[in-house]
């Protein structure tokens, strides 16, 4: 089997990580051309000295002295900064794990689509801030769309059999958050530390948030919109706790084709490593029997207000969905830095998608003016929530 060359832009983060540890049970399979990192030095070395790209390049300049002395001695080429991100990105590999989080990861993932090989997409913002600009690219480079967020994986895996075109519509499912079962007076007292308290999956403090105010599922949803190219109505969310299915595809004579499996991201980043094959993973096996029941539940709208939130920036158009994600990173940083309540997270991203609307969007640089701009108004109305707050 022909050796398979990689690159990953943003190896030091969660998904990164975990591709490593994959490419690492199989080193001989792949060929590592670049890894891609924001700030942390030390363990980009560390992934530098196991792999042996041909590049290393970390994002902050400032880092780079501490990268240089890590990699003294080995023949790996090392760069730090914007354009060495951007150029390391776009050479031409067989496959790309495009996981650089935030707004930071558009110039990286548009440019990787150029050598139009497979793109294995953890980067949200692709799709929810510029999915009109980043599928346009995808389709004139020819490159391939692997989804790598379980939920969207899921349901990549369920069309396989071709029938995309006698579909009813997809589900997705959220394991709920910490919040499921809470009151909306619970939710209101909500602290930081209570909402970071994950039932199931172990992710970063953003992702944490969304997924107890299920903003997650709101950015899946416009995701999912894009990827298999549906509409709001042919996409339902509902409640699964045990996070065991991952997502189901409805077809027209009845049947629901589900993926199930363990929750670790390890799985749906190793189906898209090994496509159109699969690969052996020390992942754990799905028991059923231990699980014993599967629950479901539709979520409440008037506690998860997100949900609303993200299908009306949908219907609205692409410059509506840029808003909400700008306006909803602000929000949840000003959460966790107890600057506002759970229950105002939703109530400010609202507002601004009111004052915004949608704005049409061009290309990536409307996009990043757009999503400045969003900020910039969220940043006000936190204000203005702080200032009623004190009245």
């Amino acid at each position: 089997m022909a050796v398979k060359t990689i690159s990953i832009l943003g190896s030091t983060g969660s998904v990164g990580t975990q591709t490593i540890d994959l490419l690492l049970e199989t080193p001989d399979a792949y060929r590592v051309n670049a890894l891609i990192a924001g700030s942390n030095a030390m363990l980009l070395a560390e992934q530098a000295r196991a792999l042996r790209p041909d590049v290393a390049v970390i994002a902050n300049e400032s880092a780079f002295p501490a990268l240089r002395d890590a990699l003294s001695g080995t023949n790996i080429r090392i760069a730090a900064g914007r354009d060495a991100v951007i150029g390391a990105a776009a050479q031409a590999s067989d496959w790309t794990m495009a996981a650089i989080t935030g707004t930071a990861g558009l110039e990286p993932t548009l440019a990787a689509t150029a050598n139009g090989r497979a793109i294995a997409l953890a980067n949200k913002e692709a799709l929810v801030s510029a999915g009109d600009v980043f599928l346009r690219a995808i389709a004139d480079a020819g490159a391939m769309l692997l989804p790598v967020d379980s939920e969207h994986n899921a349901i990549f895996q369920s069309l396989a059999d071709g029938n995309r075109h006698v579909l009813e519509k997809i589900i997705l499912t959220a394991s709920g958050g910490p919040f499921r079962e809470a009151s909306l007076a619970e939710m209101r007292e909500a602290t930081p530390e209570r909402a970071l308290k994950h039932p199931v999956w172990s992710m970063g403090a953003k992702i944490s948030i969304d997924s107890a105010t299920l903003f997650n599922k709101g950015l899946e949803v416009i995701e999912a919109a894009r990827i298999f190219d549906l509409t709001a109505a042919e996409i339902e969310v509902l409640i699964h706790p045990q996070s065991v299915i991952h997502g189901m595809v409805c077809y027209r004579d009845g049947s629901v084709l589900a993926q199930m499996g363990a929750p670790d991201m390890r799985i749906p980043i190793a189906h898209t490593l090994a496509w159109p094959a699969r690969i052996a993973t020390t992942s754990p096996r799905l028991d059923l029997a231990a699980v014993a029941r599967l629950d479901f539940a539709t979520p409440d709208p008037g506690r998860f207000p997100a949900l609303r939130l993200a299908r009306e920036a949908l219907q609205a158009g692409q410059g509506a969905s840029t808003v909400l994600n700008a306006a909803n990173e602000i929000a949840v940083a000003a959460f966790l830095a107890k600057r506002i309540g759970f229950l105002d997270i939703a109530a400010i991203v609202e507002a601004v998608m009111q004052r915004l609307g949608a704005p049409p969007i061009a290309d990536l640089a409307a996009v990043l003016a757009l999503d400045a701009e969003a900020r910039a108004i969220t940043e006000s109305e936190l204000g203005v929530k702080r200032a009623s707050r004190a009245a």
